[in-house]
């Protein structure tokens, strides 16, 4: 086992840009940690390249026009994470039960290295031991069959390719279900949701080609250091012609603040840098909806006072041709007090109209959003007011301009365009009964939360997991580590141990799959596989690394052989024929989705990608009205809950040593960390109101009101950049302070990035 902890921790400010020299220290610290061997960096130089491979990380674009070196640093971190000749055998399995191995951190866990057999849980050792493939199969189809299905879960993960998730949803449905829940479940359905409402499509409608005619940018909730670093380069392009970038985030984030490209040598050279925002707001947790309603308000007292005969501040041919409810949402934001505003927002008057007067001067915007608006108990809300804004001057359907929702998983938006959901109205259903001769389920599924509550209460009886940590994500930890055990079947579909895979079922399968990066060979020949990214590009991926092990099988072949064993034969189905030749999947999913596919076999290695289209972009409204539709704000604040004495709102924060859930080391460079996870950022003065002191031991109590104790212990106070009355802690430790029901409104994302919690010395 492989530590990479410390024993005293180490946190003090970090006073450097995101990139420059820390991105290549941080490279070459993790490639010999990892055991790389000089001649697979080679893989480094073909990630998110034409005929390369798609980065198993972030689904930020991948432009035709690439750099020499297309990957970031958190790119890297999960190409060496898979690259990794660190391996998890049998062996290793017999040497610890899964008793001790819970006491891990998640770290140690994956850092151990990549699963090399498939494996059988047995419950006389609480060990894993060594199965064949076709015993697993076997036991999963005979363990599935009996089961009413709409107790049984098909859970996914967006590492999945295109191919293998259209066979898996295809699976699901043949099966008897749609309990499809997925990534987006976890973060990005409130943009499904919210988009889709307002403007009839559940994406953005962007493209890279957006950055060159923009002329401003406008961020909410995203730490694009971390979580997209790639986009830096488009960002500092934006800069560098005058292109203003206005951010709204609680926390002030490198990544966002000052930037050294890594691949510029004079950069590097002078260490000189980028400013990337021109203006940073720090707006409190949940109060993005007042900071806009703000600056809608400062738009329209100013129209409404333009002397007669000068242009108008709002875009009234647009608003009169393309929208509806602007008069009600107008009559709302007239009525709303701007103390009221203020309050909500954390904001002062002249912060809230600095960033009205760019906004009103910019002739197109992007407004780029992450996580930070959409996992609050109003992140619908959050979106529509982004589109509210966009829609005052016409920011959609024209060059440089619209919603730019940064999904976080690579593949996590593709899952959905080939079925993974658990919504009807957004699956093929008659397509498939069409193109199948079954008749699909048509009845809701199960999402994450719902998902969540059928395993605490016992009505989810299997899960079949097709990659994730889904245990270690969700919200509930402890409730849900304590229930995971009664689940008649546990199936995990994986890479590297993770937490998940520690809590057996009544029987319990852990089946290692090829990664991305390395070399699908099937009956005809070596493979391809594909993946879209966040602006709708669909990619080709093809890797050609020697796999960790001849004992993995691919995706799409797991799926194939399950499918096999839970589904009546089907003549229009040739499970095996697929697998045998990717190509045969691509025109299955063409004949599902004959308009975004057309041609997807002699398109898919298409440098840049192929854009799948998008109707609001070209402005043709698929809403019930046929136009894009204003929504006025129920209220100011998107947390859910009111605000109380010892009352705090927790964010929970990924490091820029992490990806998701997978942990990569205990340096969260551009936050000061060194050495530990177990942090409590707070500002310095509620740490003085509190009585706290920097460097104290505390814990965290969830203040839901619910009666439900729940607590996180361990954390280490320390001074930190962050709105009064807001704390930070870390993703995933911190979800066992969220209660499964603390979830946003119509999309029921949890809304980890508003936890009411209380400090407990």
């Amino acid at each position: 086992m492989s530590k990479h902890t410390a024993d005293h921790p180490d946190i003090k400010p970090f006073e450097g840009p995101a990139g420059g020299w820390g991105s290549v220290r941080s490279l070459a610290e993790i490639l010999p940690r990892e055991r790389i061997p000089p001649e697979a960096l080679i893989e480094l130089a073909r990630q998110n390249k034409p005929d390369g491979f798609m980065c198993v990380s972030c689904a930020w674009p991948k432009p035709a026009d690439h750099h020499p070196a297309e990957f970031c640093e958190e790119g890297a971190k999960a190409t060496a994470w898979e690259l990794t000749t660190l391996r998890t055998t049998p062996d290793f399995f017999q040497e610890h039960t899964l008793d001790e191995l819970r006491s891990w951190r998640d770290y140690d866990l994956e850092q151990n290295g990549r699963l090399t057999h498939p494996l059988r849980y047995d419950v006389v050792t609480d060990k894993y031991v060594a199965c064949s493939w076709e015993e697993a199969f076997n036991a999963i189809g005979e363990a599935l069959r009996p089961l009413d299905p709409n107790a049984v879960v098909f859970y996914s993960s967006g590492r999945a390719s295109l191919e293998a998730s259209y066979m898996y949803g295809l699976m699901a449905r043949m099966y008897g279900n749609q309990n499809l829940p997925d990534s987006s479940n976890m973060c990005h359905e409130s943009t499904s949701v919210g988009l889709k409402a307002a403007i009839g499509v559940p994406v953005g409608t962007t493209q890279l080609k957006d950055f060159d005619d923009c002329d401003a940018i406008f961020f909410f909730g995203q730490n694009v250091g971390s979580n997209a670093p790639r986009m830096l380069h488009d960002l500092r392009k934006a800069r560098k012609r005058g292109v203003e970038i206005v951010t709204f985030n609680p926390l002030k984030e490198r990544g966002l603040e000052r930037f050294t490209d890594p691949q510029n040598p004079v950069e590097m050279t002078t260490l000189s840098e980028t400013v990337i925002s021109t203006q940073y707001h720090q707006v409190k947790a949940g109060g993005d909806i007042a900071a806009m309603t703000g600056i809608a308000k400062f738009l329209i007292e100013w129209d409404d006072a333009k002397a007669p005969g000068e242009p108008g501040v709002l875009d009234h041919d647009f608003i009169a041709e393309h929208t509806k409810d602007f008069d009600a949402f107008a009559a709302k934001v007239r009525a709303t007090e701007w103390e009221d505003i203020v309050r909500e927002s954390g904001l002062d008057l002249t912060a809230i109209e600095n960033a009205a007067r760019v906004y009103a001067n910019a002739k197109a915007v992007l407004a780029i959003y992450g996580m930070g608006l959409t996992q609050h108990v109003k992140g619908v809300e959050n979106v529509r007011m982004v589109v509210n804004l966009l829609l005052m001057r016409g920011n959609i359907g024209k060059p440089g301009a619209g919603p730019t929702p940064v999904r976080g998983h690579s593949n996590v938006q593709g899952q959905r365009t080939v079925g993974i959901t658990e919504k009807t109205e957004l699956a093929p259903v008659d397509k498939l009964k069409q193109l199948y001769g079954f008749d699909p389920p048509t009845e809701k599924g199960l999402d994450t939360v719902e998902t969540c509550r059928g395993v605490i209460d016992g009505s989810v009886k299997a899960v079949i997991g097709l990659g994730g940590n889904f245990l270690r994500a969700v919200p509930e930890t402890a409730a849900m580590e304590e229930a995971w055990p009664r689940l008649e079947l546990s199936v995990q579909i994986a890479t590297k141990l993770n937490r998940n895979h520690l809590f057996p079922g009544h029987q319990t399968y852990l089946l290692p799959c090829l990664g991305r990066i390395e070399e699908d060979v099937q009956a005809s020949g070596p493979q391809a596989v594909s993946v879209e990214d966040s602006t709708s590009c669909i990619h080709g991926s093809r890797g050609k690394v020697a796999p960790a092990s001849p004992h993995l099988l691919s995706e799409p072949r797991i799926v194939a052989e399950i499918a096999k064993r839970i589904v009546p034969p089907n003549p229009r189905v040739d499970w095996d024929g697929w697998v045998a030749d990717y190509a045969r999947i691509r025109d299955a999913i063409e004949a599902t989705y004959p308009e975004v596919f057309k041609d997807f076999n002699a398109r898919l290695l298409t440098p840049g990608g192929f854009w799948k289209g998008n109707k609001a972009a070209e402005r043709v409204w698929l809403t019930p009205s046929g136009k894009a539709e204003f929504l006025a704000p129920t209220g100011l604040s998107s947390t859910g809950f009111d605000d109380a004495d010892g009352r705090y709102r927790l964010i929970t924060l990924r490091s820029n040593d992490q990806f998701n859930t997978t942990i990569y080391g205990y340096h969260d460079r551009f936050r000061g960390v060194n050495g530990t996870r177990d942090v409590l950022f707070i500002n310095s003065e509620d740490m003085a109101a509190a009585g706290l002191t920097d460097g104290q031991v505390v814990a965290l109590e969830s203040d839901a009101g619910d009666g439900k104790k729940r607590r996180r212990d361990g954390l280490i106070v320390t001074p930190y950049d962050i709105p009064r009355g807001c704390l930070g802690a870390y993703y995933p430790e911190a979800n066992v302070l969220m209660p499964v029901e603390h979830h946003a409104d119509e999309s029921h994302v949890p809304a980890a990035k508003s936890v009411p919690v209380r400090v407990c010395v």
